[in-house]
């Protein structure tokens, strides 16, 4: 929907906060940087501003929710621009030029957030059907106008995912549901010669973890011939890779069923089933069973949740990591490899990196590192955005 039916409101920069980072392109304005007097205040979630400097210089168009730590979303930096259908299809097509030119086949991260322009907003693309999540006011309100610029895309199904963490700070609802046509089947994903089943309804995020797929392709490529452990498997990203270039083995481990259950219909389809196992229940206590048991491997990946989603957890995040090295190492067969994975954009990956270190030292064993993998390119990172390049994946051989 157009935002021109009345005069834009004004938003503007208290006297002393840094205009010059948002010129020279970061995309938020924090709520204690902006003037916020009765007027401001009053201003609904989800409106289109101009955002000015101190001196009421312009400084572009903004979208506002006063209630949310990030006062102001940087939409445009031209202060005339019309927020509407056609600026949203016109962002849509040219993210979709980019994965186009990366991938044979629609299924990507189509849109991530800031830096492809939509701040706010996740897109998922599973060929004719898409996950939504608009994590930002303004993007709630435009719902329609995603629809359309989505389906000018070919994409006719496309699901409102109401899970992100970032909602509620929004003001915004929990409750999902399908903008427009509708699947009732999960849909199998063909990548890096694997066959994934996502569950866009029911499963974690959007289904499935696009972001790690340049990682599971090196991994697989380690694993001919080998034993692979898959731990905080999901839907089998890792494990299911690896069987697809050669694995002998692959164990699957997670705390959910139906994820499980979802990986072994991968591996059924893949007819890899008699190579593919499961376990399900607590992964710490898992790996303490299977170091108990003296089991090794000779891959193995760790990719657990976000243990340090802000800076508040931190400190508790990192210690979750160093733990899972720890347990982690002593399964890994002397000249094994082990994948340590972090999805915690508060744990930068200096901070991650010295974690896996001390956990694989204190689990007394020596290492290498041979590769620091992140996101694929359907993630870009924004330059001045260090949230969006979240995912880190460090790679170790394991000595004698």
């Amino acid at each position: 929907m157009p935002d021109t039916a009345a005069p834009r409101p004004v938003l503007r920069l208290k006297p002393g906060a840094d205009a010059r980072r948002l010129r020279h392109g970061h995309p938020w304005v924090y709520r204690d940087d902006v003037v916020a007097d009765r007027r401001t205040r009053a201003i609904d979630a989800g409106t289109i501003a101009v955002l000015t400097d101190a001196d009421r210089a312009p400084l572009g168009l903004a979208a506002i929710n006063m209630e949310s730590r990030i006062a102001a979303r940087i939409l445009d930096r031209d202060p005339e621009a019309v927020i509407d259908a056609a600026w949203i299809a016109a962002r849509l097509r040219m993210a979709a030029g980019h994965r186009d030119r990366l991938y044979d086949a629609p299924f990507y991260r189509l849109v991530h957030a800031e830096a492809d322009g939509l701040p706010g907003v996740i897109v998922d693309r599973f060929g004719d059907a898409a996950v939504l999540q608009p994590n930002a006011a303004w993007a709630e309100a435009h719902l329609d106008d995603f629809v359309a610029g989505l389906a000018a895309l070919g994409i006719w199904h496309v699901l409102l995912n109401a899970t992100g963490r970032a909602r509620s700070t929004e003001g915004l609802d929990a409750e999902s549901r399908w903008l427009a046509g509708g699947l009732d089947a999960p849909v199998p994903v063909e990548m890096n010669g694997a066959t994934y089943i996502a569950d866009l309804t029911g499963g974690q995020k959007t289904g499935l973890f696009y972001d790690q797929r340049p990682n599971h392709a090196f991994v697989a490529g380690l694993a001919k011939g080998a034993r692979v452990l898959d731990v905080f498997a999901h839907v089998g990203g890792f494990g299911l890779a690896a069987l697809a270039h050669g694995a002998v083995s692959a164990l699957a481990v997670d705390g959910s069923a139906p994820a499980l259950d979802l990986a072994t219909q991968g591996a059924d389809r893949m007819g890899t089933s008699a190579a593919f196992a499961t376990r399900k229940g607590d992964a710490f206590e898992i790996m303490a069973a299977l170091a108990g048991e003296e089991a090794t491997f000779d891959v193995v990946v760790a990719d657990p949740p976000a243990f340090a989603p802000a800076k508040s957890a931190l400190t508790a995040g990192l210690r979750a990591y160093e733990r899972v090295a720890r347990l982690a190492a002593p399964l890994v067969a002397p000249g094994g490899y082990l994948t340590l994975c972090s999805c915690s954009h508060a744990a930068e990956l200096s901070k991650f990196h010295a974690a896996c270190i001390r956990g694989i030292g204190r689990a007394g064993r020596s290492s290498q590192l041979v590769r620091t993998g992140f996101a694929g390119p359907d993630h870009p990172v924004h330059p001045q955005l260090a949230e969006s390049g979240y995912l880190k994946a460090l790679t170790f051989r394991l000595l004698p």
